[in-house]
C-alpha cells in the first residue's frame, strides 16, 4: 500500500514539473518566434516566415541603443562596487567571533525578502527628502543596494572556507596582514568574488521593479525603455529586446559554469579547502 502511495505521489510531483517546466519555456518560445515575424504587425500566430526586421529596428533605434547602453554602465558600475562592499564584509563577517554577526548577516540579506515595488518608492522618497536629484545616481545606488546580498552571500560562501591556518601561516612566515588579504585571502577566495560579480551585474541589467521609480527622460535603462514603449507603442521590437536580453542572461550563465561551475554554485558551496 505504501509503495502504492510513494509512486502516486511521484507522479504527482513530475507531473507538477513538467506543468512548471512548461509554463517556463512556452512563453519563452513564443516570444522567439514572435521576434523573426516577417509581417510589420502583431498578426495571428504563427509567422508565416522568419524576418529580421524587429531586430534591424532594435539595433537602429537610438532610443533604445541608449538605454541599453546605460545599462550596460550602470550594471558594470554597480557589480564593482557591490562586489567591493561585498568582500569587505564577507571577510569581517567571516572573521568576527561577535554574536550579533548572524544579526548583521541576516540584515544584509533583508533587500532580498523586501518587496521591489517598495524600496522603489522608499528610495525615491529618500533621495528626495538628502536632495539627490541625479538620476544615474540614484540608480547606481539603489543597484547596489539591491545587489549586495548576492555579492555577500557568495563572498562569506567563499571566504569561510578558507581555514585560518593558511592566513596564520603566512603571518607566522613574515607577510604583513595587507600582503596577506592580496596573496592569499582573495586568490583562494576568487570563484566567489567572480561569482557575486556575474550575479550582481545579471540582477542590476534585469531589474526594474526598483528602476521604474528612479528613471528621469533622459536616464532610462533597457528594461524602463520596453515597458514604457509597451505603453505608447507596443510593436515586436520588444520582442526582439526581450530575446536579446534572454540571449544575455545565457550568456552570464555559461560564463558562470566556465569560471566555477553551476553546479557548484547551487549546491555545494564555492570554495572549501
Amino acid at each position: 500500500m505504501k509503495r502504492h502511495v510513494d509512486d502516486v505521489v511521484k507522479i504527482l510531483i513530475g507531473s507538477a514539473l513538467i506543468a512548471a517546466g512548461a509554463v517556463l519555456i512556452i512563453p519563452l518560445l513564443f516570444t522567439l518566434l514572435l521576434s523573426f515575424e516577417p509581417r510589420g504587425y502583431m498578426a495571428p500566430f504563427p509567422p508565416p516566415g522568419l524576418s529580421l526586421q524587429w531586430y534591424s529596428k532594435f539595433f537602429g533605434s537610438e532610443y533604445y541603443m541608449r538605454a541599453l547602453g546605460i545599462s550596460f554602465a550602470i550594471a558594470l558600475i554597480a557589480a564593482t562596487v557591490s562586489s567591493v562592499i561585498g568582500v569587505m564584509a564577507a571577510l569581517c563577517l567571516t572573521r568576527s567571533k561577535s554574536k550579533i554577526v548572524h544579526a548583521i548577516n541576516a540584515l544584509f540579506v533583508a533587500p532580498l525578502i523586501v518587496p521591489g515595488v517598495v524600496i522603489g518608492f522608499s528610495l525615491l522618497f529618500f533621495f528626495s527628502r538628502i536632495g539627490v536629484e541625479s538620476s544615474a545616481i540614484k540608480i547606481i545606488l539603489a543597484h547596489v543596494l539591491i545587489t549586495l546580498p548576492y555579492t555577500i552571500r557568495t563572498n562569506v560562501a567563499s571566504m569561510a572556507g578558507i581555514g585560518e591556518t593558511m592566513v596564520e601561516a603566512s603571518l607566522s612566515l613574515g607577510a604583513r596582514e595587507g600582503q596577506t588579504l592580496r596573496r592569499i585571502v582573495l586568490p583562494l577566495g576568487r570563484t566567489g568574488i567572480a561569482t557575486g560579480f556575474i550575479f550582481a551585474f545579471a540582477f542590476s541589467m534585469d531589474d526594474i521593479a526598483v528602476t521604474i521609480f528612479l528613471t528621469s527622460p533622459t536616464v532610462y535603462t533597457l528594461p524602463a525603455a520596453l515597458i514604457a514603449n509597451m505603453k505608447a507603442n507596443f510593436d515586436l521590437t520588444i520582442a526582439a529586446a526581450s530575446v536579446f536580453l534572454a540571449g544575455v542572461a545565457l550568456l552570464v550563465i555559461i560564463i558562470l559554469d566556465r569560471i566555477v561551475g553551476v553546479e557548484t554554485v547551487m549546491g555545494q558551496g564555492i570554495y572549501r579547502n
